[in-house]
């Protein structure tokens, strides 16, 4: 059966049955770690940022997933950001299980001590940002892990020399229905299409 039908009245649309279409989404690798054990990487494409005051990510597993027992258990996890030089290695980690293979050991990544929780991060990632369990959600298919942000390390390669951080030059990526891309050219800062345009330049 399909899962489209044209929209009545409308022949330039077609309804879909409801679905995942929010696209893209962020690809992240999320490290965990259980007492005495490696540590664990898991590919994540259902995550994002839901607070900013207290900085709030959200991250969903499925129950069948190995991590989920240790998120459940330990409660802290980071999320790290991959690039476009990591896609092979974030693939990999998506598909292969963590009960039995050692994910730091084999794709070669290095781990990152924390600052603030227990499980490390990637080294090789430009970005990790280290969270504590606030709530757990079942939701159905996935359960959601409400994480507060509680240390953020990123490389000094993106820091300009103003302060800021230049994300752009990290060649992140990007998943949408059940494909990688690379992010695309830059179209304009936050908020461009409301400023002077004599300041216009400036962003």
């Amino acid at each position: 059966m399909s899962r489209k039908t044209h929209v009545t009245g409308n022949p330039g649309k077609v309804l879909w049955k409801p679905g995942t279409m929010l696209a893209p989404v962020p690809v992240v690798l999320v490290t965990c770690q259980m007492p005495d054990k490696a540590p664990n990487i898991v590919t994540v494409a259902w995550a994002g940022t839901v607070c900013s005051d207290p900085p709030v990510i959200a991250i969903s597993l499925r129950p069948e997933r190995h991590s989920y027992g240790v998120l459940r258990e330990r409660g802290e996890f980071v999320v790290n950001l991959p690039t476009v030089q990591l896609v092979d290695k974030t693939d990999w980690c998506g598909v292969v299980s963590g009960r039995t293979v050692d994910k730091f050991e084999h794709t070669g990544l290095t781990p990152l001590p924390s600052k603030t929780v227990r499980p490390p991060g990637i080294a090789e990632c430009p970005v990790n940002i280290e969270c504590k369990v606030r709530q757990q959600i079942a939701l159905g298919s996935h359960v959601l892990f409400l994480g507060e942000v509680t240390g953020v390390q990123v490389s000094s390669s993106l820091i300009t020399k103003s302060g800021k951080l230049a994300l752009d030059r990290a060649g992140l990526i990007a998943f949408a229905h059940g494909a990688y891309y690379s992010l695309g050219k830059y179209l304009g800062h936050f908020g461009f299409s409301v400023r002077k345009r004599g300041k216009a330049k400036n962003y």
